[in-house]
């Protein structure tokens, strides 16, 4: 399971980049409207910078930025153990964001990803052989008290997590074998287009591959 118990089940930096992308992608497709979107991500967030988010639509979300010294990740699960209105006031947990490195301080500023919203916070430098966490001592009854296990169980890199996701999200059938191909980040074509969702052409998703910076077939 990828949780922040688990850190070696993550992906590294750049197989999480290429991951974030296609579960972007595949949302593109699967929900021409932006608002009904889990997962997104934008390859143009700042100067040398992407970002992706998932949103649950019920107050559950993770942020990860991408940039020149390597990635972190934070994420919320407003009804887990560890978030901050379950304790007396509203504050992180003692340890989730105390040790997160300079280089990443302009991440914990960034208003967009509601910090003060945090459950768990994930970093790794290219420098770095592992991704880190700080110093955190874990409330003893919950083996997910972060809610990371399953706000990150989609990070898994198999294809069949999202197809279960997508199906229960969007209630019809998710052809795995067209999710395989974005998995993999083969150009985008009609075909893989039209098995996910009949309704729209690789014409409508012009201006989602260009944020996303997903490969595409040339129209």
């Amino acid at each position: 399971m990828v949780s922040q118990k688990t850190l070696h089940s993550i992906p590294n930096i750049e197989s999480l980049k290429l991951l974030a992308q296609s579960l972007a992608m595949l949302d593109a497709i699967m929900s021409p409207e932006w608002d009904s979107r889990y997962y997104s991500f934008n390859s143009h967030w700042n100067v040398a910078q992407m970002m992706a988010s998932m949103r649950n639509g019920s107050g559950d979300d993770y942020f990860i930025l991408f940039n020149p010294v390597g990635a972190i990740l934070k994420g919320f699960d407003h009804e887990s153990e560890m978030s901050p209105y379950a304790l007396d006031g509203i504050q992180t947990w003692p340890g989730v964001l105390g040790d997160v490195p300079p280089e990443f301080h302009d991440f914990l500023s960034e208003p967009a990803f509601s910090i003060e919203a945090s459950t768990f916070c994930i970093w790794r430098r290219f420098s770095d052989s592992s991704w880190q966490v700080g110093t955190i001592t874990y409330p003893s009854n919950d083996p997910d008290a972060d809610g990371s296990g399953w706000l990150l169980s989609i990070l898994d890199g198999d294809p069949s997590s999202y197809k279960e996701f997508a199906e229960e999200y969007y209630e019809q059938t998710v052809d795995l074998e067209a999710v395989k191909a974005i998995y993999e980040h083969r150009p985008l074509t009609e075909a893989i287009v039209r098995a996910l969702n009949p309704e729209i052409s690789l014409k409508d998703l012009k201006v989602d591959v260009e944020e996303i910076g997903y490969p595409m077939d040339a129209i």
